[in-house]
């Protein structure tokens, strides 16, 4: 089996799009067709349907999937491998983050990091946290920057860094900024702008408020940014880092509604980290709460 065939196919999977697959890889269409059907070839077998503009995995191409992620994370491992014997920081570091800890956390890291490391290619991605903790198993990605997961996983190896507080926040002129003391239940008689259901985030808000499929949502939104938008113009109350208040915006006093997310550094536990991710990660500890 040729990498470069294996490499194809599986962004041809990723994109679902032999065009867009030939861009991410810098080929030209008909090269990438070619690649596919030498591996096919190889293995006799047909690996996508071609219907039209659709491209889909036959079943033999999703009995193949796994392999070729692991193939390709063993080869991406020896390279690391290798690297970290020459003793330098420098090569590519694929590095994921959050929108908010992207803008609100990341910067001096990173001005100092390229400052520091200036061998270092940084490619940073933006996405949500749970999709980047995917990204880490399947090896897309060496470390990422994110709320940490409240669940434990064996292939993830996760390093708090900074904790960020979240409390009930509404605009300045909500009705329920007047309210010098409230309970849950009266909060949940208005309606709510909160983050997405399954992300980490809601999750420690669901627990932390009590909340279920019957809470009156305005909007579910992945971005907080949005969210204190729609807040600050008076639609709803929700749930925001501490750190995002500012004199629009009024945090209400309610017994047990207080919670913490954790901020931090996600990596495969079973990979060798590259000699640009442990720097990253010595940068961050200096930024962190608990140095």
């Amino acid at each position: 089996m040729d990498i470069q065939g294996i490499q194809a196919f599986l962004t041809v999977s990723d994109t679902g799009s032999f065009s867009r697959a030939a861009d991410t890889l810098f080929l030209t269409q008909p090269a990438v067709s070619k690649r596919i059907q030498a591996l096919e070839h190889s293995l006799g077998i047909t690996l996508f349907d071609r219907i039209g503009k659709s491209v889909r995995l036959t079943e033999a191409g999703h009995a193949l999937l796994p392999s070729c992620r692991r193939i390709i994370a063993e080869i991406t491992e020896s390279r690391r491998i290798i690297s970290n014997l020459r003793e330098t920081t420098s090569g590519i570091l694929n590095l994921a983050t959050s929108h908010h800890i992207g803008l609100h956390r990341l910067p001096p890291v990173l001005r100092a990091f390229s400052k520091n490391y200036p061998d270092v290619e940084l490619k940073l991605s933006f996405m949500d946290s749970e999709e980047a903790c995917q990204q880490i198993i399947n090896g897309d990605i060496e470390l990422a920057v994110i709320t940490l997961p409240g669940e434990d996983n064996d292939r993830l190896e996760m390093k708090p860094v900074w904790n960020d507080p979240l409390c009930v926040v509404v605009s300045k002129q909500h009705p329920l900024a007047a309210k010098s003391r409230l309970s849950i239940k009266q909060l949940l008689n208005h309606d709510a702008i909160l983050p997405s259901r399954g992300t980490y985030t809601r999750k420690l808000i669901d627990a932390a408020l009590g909340l279920d499929e019957s809470v009156s949502t305005l909007l579910e939104t992945h971005y907080l940014e949005t969210i204190k938008a729609m807040v600050q113009a008076g639609l709803g109350w929700s749930m925001l880092p501490s750190s995002m208040l500012d004199k629009t915006l009024a945090a209400l006093d309610i017994k047990h509604a207080r919670t913490t997310r954790r901020l931090g550094i996600v990596v495969h536990s079973m990979r060798t980290k590259s000699n640009a991710a442990n720097a990253m990660i010595s940068q961050l500890m200096k930024y962190s709460d608990e140095s």
